[in-house]
């Protein structure tokens, strides 16, 4: 047996010869002195021979005259910042079995949105601190000495000291309250078994709704004093999402309440921590005047996904954070199900598609990775909540169970549940559940679309009755990777009643098709396959088939699902150098009387991408390009208008926002010029209904697009907007539209105004995304002049990630990703690197399709053949 602390440092996690089964924390925050003291009793089960206890602490000052174990004092006490451990030792071996473990600690309330923090807000206009937690993934340990892992499950028993006025709330509820002068103490009930990175605790002054599910389950939406109104919708998705998921997993909601809460300052958009969920205001609160139909739904999605995890992620949990996916991947899965059923006329599973995107997009990076990913450092781990571990594997997890149909699948999770409740479980857990129940080889099924990265492109080739498919790696730089899928194909034959579907398990293979062929006249041709995109997959038809495709999406033959793939893979294969651009724009004019959101949100996704590229490309033909493009929106734009009609969908108020931001972003001057004068409107009557929530942003966008050094009043009126508003909604619109300026002076303003303190730090990304085309170099420019103090206030991966992708992705030359690397060089920490090396990957793609693009001999001809067919 090893006789130093040392020989625990460097390892990946914390050995297993003591684990923790009970937890009795006491904490006071003291809330004017941004700190905190604790004390912590811990029963820790000794399971092998050992002089040594090993659990995670970071920036806690540990009283050490306070440790004990039972009676045993310790004989040496490391602490281990790098590693974030702390290694109690002791002059004896202790005795194999259960003891208690006691010590005493004290930390700061910090402001970095992390462990146990403190977030501003404003009451009575005086601006005060709450202390919030945000514990996941590994910054329990910032508040509490813990073994900060999620198999440790263990019970948690919690008591707070804090002032009598305000209001504290945990996992559990608070089962009896003493006052003590200007103090008051609340103990809380002990919870069920859980992990660390779940435990919560928010102190502060708040006002609540209230309302229980069938099964009797209390659920409170927390706000900010005097915002509780706009709490309603949340509540209302809340108590109806619980009832839905109690039925579909077959197993009730474990806790005895259920809690909301918005929290000002919020780095990520929600955490489900069990029974006390935390949101960014965003998230949670809707106002039926100042809201727009897109936060209406943000705010559902979100509140179903988290919900979700009180299942799958609290009740069962990833035994390590490479299964982080059976979290995210699940939990944004069983959104779309929900908000589906309880919003059917929103066309959710259609809008599933947006994930399936984006999931595809980052995917098709050769610096991707797979959805099961080996995590050796705690640092490593928030760099993986990404696209590839949410959209991805929801993806992947609806392309299952379109392959396993829908109520086989829904009760092999039931059961699923139902075995791993309270405990841990990895993704071949779940691929043994899901076989056992099925039949079907699940495991060999799915392990190809989780332990490797990527996805394949299936070429698709008629040769007389035969349709010939043939799978490779896609990948948007246009090489082939080495990957290979068990592909589950789906097919259809110019109707969706001809349907066949089979595994692709090798390189190639031949389908025979004559019973379909034989029945279809020519002109009616056509052959899908990936029907309504439940598979992960891109294809490549031949120019037979796509022609045929063409041809069925004017004659308005295909769902719109089919329509998005089709729009998106031809994009895809554009930048990969597979397909021409022409292809692609006279594809595009197929869309042209299409007036479904699902469907535009991509088309205009799509030609805003064209758009900027051939800014770099083609700059003589990007006129006529913007042009022809505009033309593809405007029907559908002038058939909606500017004005809210009475009785109009959900949807038709999304797509009007949606066409509105995409003609202004084009250059469109008779959108601009009226987006222009709804907003000088608006500056003097605020309640205005030339100018409601939804329109807002274009109006805003277009008003930046004249904005300048010389002439900057618009500039100065938005900004007056964002000062006067409390709504999170409003200032995020005005935050996403000041750095959209083409002056090169006023995108520098506005990324200095971000470093203000009048922008909350969790907000930075909204004008980081807003970057116009001719800001690039000036934020560049700013990002190398701001780079120690950038990396010092945006420590968490996903926020200094946003400005690394938001101000390297536009770029488009070799020239230029070779001066980011050379800057970066020496400079390179883990909670970045991922998200450098896929910008710069980026850069070098768009470089490549600009070659491509400027060799094509027909553009400029069939850009003004196309402009000449729309007229």
């Amino acid at each position: 047996m090893a006789a130093s602390p040392d020989q625990f440092r460097g390892q990946a996690r914390l050995p297993r010869f003591a684990s923790p089964l009970r937890y009795d924390l006491r904490l006071r925050p003291d809330l004017a002195a941004c700190s905190f003291s604790g004390a912590a009793a811990i029963d820790v089960a000794v399971s092998a021979p050992t002089r040594f206890l090993v659990l995670n602490a970071a920036e806690l000052a540990v009283d050490r005259s306070s440790i004990r174990f039972q009676d045993l004092a310790p004989s040496e006490v490391v602490q281990f910042e790098e590693d974030e451990i702390l290694v109690v030792g002791f002059d004896r071996e202790l005795p194999v079995g259960e003891g208690v473990l006691k010590m005493d600690f004290t930390g700061t309330l910090n402001d970095q949105m992390r462990g146990f923090y403190r977030s501003k807000y404003e009451y009575n206009g005086e601006l005060r601190n709450m202390a919030v937690t945000q514990f996941e993934a590994a910054d329990a340990r910032r508040c509490f000495p813990c073994w900060d892992e999620p198999a440790f499950k263990a019970k948690f028993k919690l008591t707070l000291e804090v002032p009598s006025e305000l209001v504290a709330l945990s996992n559990m509820p608070a089962v009896k309250e003493t006052a003590n002068g200007p103090l008051k103490t609340i103990y809380y009930e002990e919870s069920p078994l859980m992990s660390t990175y779940l435990v919560a605790i928010v102190v502060g002054l708040f006002d609540y709704i209230e309302n229980s599910t069938l099964q009797g389950t209390k659920v409170r939406v927390y706000t900010q004093v005097g915002k509780s109104n706009q709490g309603k919708f949340a509540l209302d998705v809340a108590v109806k999402s619980l009832d839905l998921y109690k039925d579909y997993f077959a197993t009730p909601f474990p806790l005895p309440k259920l809690d909301m809460i918005a929290i000002p300052d919020f780095a990520a958009g929600a955490m489900e921590n069990y029974g006390l969920v935390t949101y960014r205001e965003t998230a949670l609160l809707y106002d039926e005047l100042l809201s727009s139909a897109s936060n209406k739904q943000q705010v559902a999605i979100t509140v179903a996904h988290e919900l979700a995890h009180q299942w799958f992620g609290n009740l069962v949990t990833m035994e390590w954070w490479t299964h982080l996916w059976l979290n995210e991947g699940f939990a944004s899965w069983v959104s779309y199900l929900a908000v589906e059923s309880l919003f059917p006329e929103w066309n959710n599973w259609t809008q599933f598609l947006d994930e399936t995107t984006s999931g595809l997009r980052l995917d098709a990076l050769a610096e991707s990775h797979p959805i099961e990913v080996e995590i050796n450092h705690a640092s490593e781990i928030d760099a993986i909540f990404d696209s590839i571990s949410y959209d991805k594997g929801a993806s992947v997890i609806r392309m299952l169970q379109s392959y396993l149909g829908a109520e086989r699948f829904q009760k092999a999770l039931a059961s699923y549940i139902k075995k791993y409740a309270y405990s841990n479980a990895k993704t071949e857990d779940l691929w043994a559940v899901l076989e056992e129940e099925t039949g079907e080889p699940v495991k060999d099924l799915m392990t190809t679309w989780t332990k490797q990265q990527g996805y394949p492109v299936i070429y698709a080739k008629l040769n007389g009755h035969d349709l010939e498919l043939e799978q490779a790696q896609f990948l948007s730089d246009g090489s082939s990777g080495p990957g290979m899928w068990i592909v589950p194909i789906t097919s259809c034959c110019g109707s969706y009643d001809a349907q066949k579907k089979f595994l692709l398990k090798d390189k190639t293979d031949t389908v025979n098709i004559k019973e379909f062929t034989d029945s279809l006249g020519a002109d009616g041709f056509w052959i899908k396959l990936n029907i309504d995109q439940t598979g992960f997959y891109r294809v490549k038809y031949d120019d037979e088939l796509a022609a045929g495709l063409e041809n069925a999406i004017k004659a308005k033959k295909l769902s719109l699902m089919d329509k998005i793939g089709i729009v998106e893979d031809s994009y895809s294969l554009s930048i990969a150098r597979k397909q021409a651009l022409t292809s692609l724009l006279r594809l595009l004019s197929a869309y042209r009387d299409e007036s479904d959101y699902t469907v535009l949100s991509h088309v205009t996704s799509v030609c805003l991408g064209i758009s900027k590229i051939s800014v770099d490309a083609t700059p003589d033909l990007n006129k006529d390009i913007k042009h022809l493009l505009i033309n593809l929106l405007l029907p559908a734009a002038k058939k909606l208008g500017w004005d809210i009609k009475d009785g109009e969908s959900h949807l038709d108020v999304m797509l009007r926002s949606l066409l509105l931001i995409a003609l202004v972003k084009l250059g469109h001057d008779e959108t601009i010029n009226e987006g222009i004068r709804r907003f000088h409107i608006f500056v003097g009557d605020r309640k205005t209904s030339l100018l409601p929530p939804d329109n807002r942003k274009a109006a805003y966008l277009a008003v930046m697009r004249t904005v300048n050094s010389s002439s900057r009043a618009g500039y100065d009126a938005l900004l007056k907007i964002y000062r006067e508003t409390a709504e999170a909604q409003e200032k995020s619109r005005i935050l996403g539209s000041l750095s959209s300026s083409p002056d090169k002076d006023i995108v520098f303003e506005a990324l200095n105004f971000m470093l203000t303190d009048e922008v909350r730090n969790q907000d930075s990304f909204y004008l980081l995304g807003g970057i116009s085309l001719e800001g690039r170099e000036v934020a560049w420019t700013w990002l190398k002049q701001n780079w120690d103090y950038v990396l010092k206030t945006w420590p968490s991966s996903s926020l200094i990630s946003d400005f690394i992708n938001s101000i390297i992705s536009p770029f488009t030359s070799e020239a230029k990703a070779d001066e980011v690397s050379e800057f970066f060089d020496g400079r390179i920490k883990p909670s970045f690197q991922r998200a450098l090396k896929q910008s710069l990957e980026r850069v070098r793609i768009s470089a490549k399709w600009i070659e491509s693009i400027r060799s094509e001999p027909n553009l400029g001809q069939t850009v003004h053949e196309l402009l000449q067919g729309q007229v």
